[in-house]
């Protein structure tokens, strides 16, 4: 009888065992099937970019260098220049960069090291909040109330500029560079700062000797990253720039990035307009491919 029980529970175990591989199994190609979906929809989105922006320079014998140094962009007359669009998308970037890494830095040390918690989560939340925002929304807001200051303010009889797409996209990328250096902050380790006011460096010096120093990489990270949002907005851009194709000689003039010039033109044009503005994706897509190469090494480099 000890027998025959012990055969049943011997089977029951097998048979529970059989069902746990056959489900671990099954898991895994659930898992590789949606990595497989992420891998292919890049592969597809690529190919197709650079097909359709390919095709002019390769089938109908445009030249892509003076399509990247030509400063004319008039379709009906088959000119087709992004240098003003590029050298707009650059400056929004980097004046950007200037004004919101900084704030979002200090943001994101006065989280992890300043307040105290229930403040900390407090400006959290309002952080997070502001990453949730629909782009078009800041876009609004920079029209109603950025570009109205800068005409009051600077007398300009257009506010739509370059200094109001600077102002519209350091605030849009605050909360990738908070969240994202807050981390990194975070994640040093209790001892160095231990070991810092142990030697009678005072807190702040602690701060800005010790704990950003060992968090570089990580906060590298959230600056290539908040630049990868400024570079790729477009609608909120579109409602503040101004949208004039010409190349930008200081702040105030009106300009026209990269990315607004496919929005605003995409949906009626056709033939070579059309495939000069995927020519433009490409543009676009290598500035994104660049900023990500610069973060995997500067990971790489974090992680040695």
């Amino acid at each position: 009888m000890s027998k025959e029980i012990l055969n049943i529970d011997k089977y029951q175990t097998n048979k529970s065992n059989r069902k746990k591989y056959i489900l671990e199994k099954l898991s895994g190609r659930v898992f590789l099937f949606c990595a497989l979906i992420s891998v292919i929809s890049l592969i597809l989105i690529i190919a197709f970019v650079f097909y359709k922006g390919s095709h002019p320079f390769v089938a109908e014998g445009y030249s892509f260098l003076q399509f990247l140094t030509g400063k004319d962009w008039v379709p009906s007359e088959d000119k087709y220049g992004v240098l003003p669009m590029i050298v707009a998308s650059i400056f929004g970037t980097i004046g950007a960069l200037i004004i919101g890494v900084p704030i979002g830095l200090f943001t994101a040390i006065l989280l992890a090291e300043i307040v105290p918690k229930p403040m900390a989560k407090i400006i959290s939340s309002a952080v997070q909040l502001l990453a949730g925002i629909p782009s078009v929304l800041y876009g609004v807001f920079g029209l109603a109330v950025i570009v109205p200051f800068l005409q009051n303010s600077f007398g300009l009889a257009k506010g739509q500029s370059l200094i109001a797409v600077i102002f519209v996209l350091a605030i849009m990328m605050l909360p990738t560079v908070v969240t994202v250096a807050e981390t990194a902050i975070r994640a040093v380790p209790q001892s160095y700062r231990e070991g810092s006011l142990a030697l009678g460096v005072s807190e702040i010096g602690t701060i800005f000797k010790v704990v950003i120093p060992a968090a570089k990489s990580g906060i590298m990270t959230a600056i290539v990253l908040g630049m990868g949002r400024a570079i790729g907005e477009t609608m909120a851009v579109i409602l503040v720039a101004g949208n004039s194709l010409l190349i930008p000689t200081s702040l105030t003039d009106s300009v026209r990035p990269l990315t607004t010039n496919i929005a605003l033109e995409m949906g009626y044009a056709s033939g070579i307009h059309q495939e000069m503005l995927f020519a433009t994706g490409i543009i676009l897509f290598s500035f994104i491919l660049i900023l990500n190469f610069v973060l995997a090494r500067l990971s790489a480099k974090g992680g040695h």
